[in-house]
């Protein structure tokens, strides 16, 4: 069991009930902020002026979904926005609106087989240009809100990835690949009726080029490029093609937005795991200074030409939604963080490390350790794995790590190859090698934590979800020696089935990082823990969303199932639990509750 001395001083489900804020989206006219926010218990729309002191007003009241895999979008009236909502977590989305006065929210589109996410409405506010999937491939279409009709503006076989209407609302820049190369994607630029597309950066096939915004006069896209081996920023001149960078080679950097007179850009500077906000000056391409906290800092939006809203957090402060302003660093917090009863004095703080994988390669990883251990005392270890595969652990403020480590466990959250924010050839090592070169890197981290003093070598588990979760899975059966317990939540244990229930733009995914199921098949079977399920040996809890469209619910029946045909016993053995009323994650606190309870409850009873 963990050490007595540092077992549970944070009350876990006032944890899980703490509010949390997302997805704070500045009006048109700048003059007004939305957010949504669990702090009703469930997910509800707020609305605040940007000003120190303004409270937030409630706008919803039960219509929004209850996890947000899609935003929303404000029209230029000020009064409406426009949002998408799903059933239970099933990312099947149909398009709403809601009146910022009156509360009342309204069902536009009735699309029960597609996903829809809006992404810009037009100045006149009758049309809403979004992507969905609605003819099989994720495309952009233009949705007119007085007919409900649905006018498909794009054909491209492979995804388009995101969308960004000019501010007359004359043309859209979007993200697409046209090219046989699925590691590609270059920037085009048509006219708001889908005519006339054309291709206005590609700096070379294979790079990945994305465009991020469109200055207020038209003239310029911010846009972001891989070529160089790292993500760079950089601003594209429509009128003559002239490219110019902003951010230096060797950094990874992702554009953001311009201000509202086309002088500045906020970008986002992504080095060993912490993220921070650079202003760029545009006439001179210089960063502008900025006085923020190290850890993670996203979401800026211009208020004006001198201020900013930004959403920063750090290892031990939970999120804060601020105004920034340039002329004199001054810092307006809108959105505090809260913390309830719960003393912040009881949150740790990180190590940021770097250890050996199995063949020497250095890889980062984060280190939370119990407060007040105790000399010559030796704690149970949990390496929590991320989702993705491209996706990456930040410096910023974890929940399950914290909570893991009130309750005395030594957590480590690798970064291992195929994760973003080290370059492309990190990123790309992994391709055709899912639980490969990263499985090894993951072994990395057990040895680097039996080699730690404080930590219990006897007593290690693994975690993560979705693609986390498929890790624990193989890493639970092709490293079963690692590992005294497991838990995998949402995550995949056959690849071919997965590919075979799969939405077609999460095909073009599973095929760009795994080749092609028919031609690759017995690599996608190796790289499949159903077929090793008869290596298990620690204890394993398996969690799935009922609704899961991402990793569907038969990746962890089917894999159950195999157990029980091995013999072993479901209680024992292993832990089945599935979580009604919920797909990929959810927002809800009862459901977060749960979530944490289940963790905390199993790594108590198996480590």
């Amino acid at each position: 069991m963990p050490s007595r001395s540092t077992a549970g001083r944070i009350p876990l489900e006032e944890l899980a009930s703490l509010p949390s804020f997302y997805l704070p989206t500045v009006a048109h006219d700048r003059r007004q902020i939305a957010f949504y926010s669990d702090q009703s218990g469930t997910l509800e729309l707020y609305v605040m002026a940007p000003e120190a002191g303004a409270e937030p007003r409630q706008v919803s009241h039960g219509e929004l979904p209850r996890a947000i895999h899609a935003g929303y979008v404000w029209a230029r009236d000020g009064r409406t926005i426009y949002f998408a909502k799903d059933n239970d977590g099933d990312e099947q989305h149909n398009l709403w609106r809601i009146d910022l006065v009156t509360g009342r929210a309204e069902q536009l589109s009735n699309t029960p087989t597609a996903q829809e996410y809006p992404e810009a409405a037009s100045p006149d506010g009758r049309t809403i240009y979004i992507r969905s999937n609605k003819d099989d491939q994720m495309n952009i279409y233009a949705f007119d809100v007085e007919t409900r009709v649905h006018t498909r503006l794009t054909f491209y076989r492979f995804p388009v990835w995101n969308l960004i209407l000019s501010d007359d609302g004359r043309q859209i820049a979007y993200t697409a690949n046209d090219t046989d190369d699925l590691q590609n994607t270059d920037v085009y630029v048509m006219n708001a009726d889908g005519s006339d597309p054309r291709c206005v950066l590609r700096t070379r096939i294979g790079a990945k080029d994305n465009v991020a915004d469109w200055s207020a006069d038209g003239r310029h896209l911010a846009v972001g490029s891989d070529a160089s081996g790292w993500a760079r920023v950089g601003v594209l001149e429509l009128a003559t093609g002239a490219l110019r960078w902003l951010s230096p080679d060797g950094q990874n950097t992702l554009p953001g937005k311009f201000s509202p007179d086309g002088a500045k850009l906020i970008a986002y500077r992504n080095a060993d795991s912490a993220v921070d906000v650079v202003v760029y000056d545009l006439r001179s391409g210089a960063a502008i200074p900025l006085d923020l906290p190290p850890g993670l800092a996203y979401d800026a939006d211009w208020l004006d030409n001198d201020r900013f809203i930004v959403n920063i957090q750090t290892d031990r402060t939970r999120p804060e939604l601020w105004i920034y302003r340039l002329s004199d660093g001054q810092r307006t917090v809108l959105l505090p963080a809260q913390y309830g009863s719960i003393d912040p004095e009881l949150f740790v703080g990180h190590e940021y490390i770097w250890y050996p994988s199995t063949d020497g390669t250095p890889i980062p990883a984060i280190v939370y350790r119990p407060r007040d251990r105790q000399p010559g005392e030796r704690y149970p270890a949990i390496v929590h794995i991320h989702g993705g595969p491209t996706g990456q652990f930040f410096r910023g403020f974890d929940v399950f790590a914290q909570f893991l480590a009130d309750r005395g466990y030594v957590v480590i959250e690798p970064n291992p190859r195929g994760s973003t924010g080290y370059g492309v050839d990190f990123r790309d090592a992994c391709l055709k090698d899912w639980a490969g070169k990263d499985l090894e890197d993951i072994e990395g981290a057990v040895r680097y934590l039996r080699s730690q003093p404080d930590v219990d070598p006897e007593r290690i588990g693994v975690f993560g979800g979705s693609y986390g979760g498929y890790m624990t899975y193989m890493a639970m059966t092709k490293k079963p020696d690692l590992w005294k317990a497991g838990v995998a939540w949402v995550g995949i244990t056959d690849l071919l089935l997965l590919y075979e229930n799969s939405m077609e733009h999460f095909k073009y995914y599973l095929r760009q990082q795994m080749g092609d199921p028919v031609a690759d098949a017995e690599l996608w079977r190796d790289r499949s823990a159903i077929h090793f399920a008869d290596r298990l040996r620690g204890k394993l809890l398996i969690v799935h969303g009922v609704n899961d469209p991402r990793c569907p619910l038969n990746q962890a029946t089917t894999f159950r199932d195999r157990l029980l045909e091995l013999g072993r016993v479901e209680g024992e053995d292993f832990e089945y639990v599935e979580l009604s009323e919920e797909g990929h994650g959810s927002t809800d606190i009862s459901q977060k509750i749960r979530a944490y309870t289940l963790l905390a409850d199993f790594m108590a009873r198996r480590l």
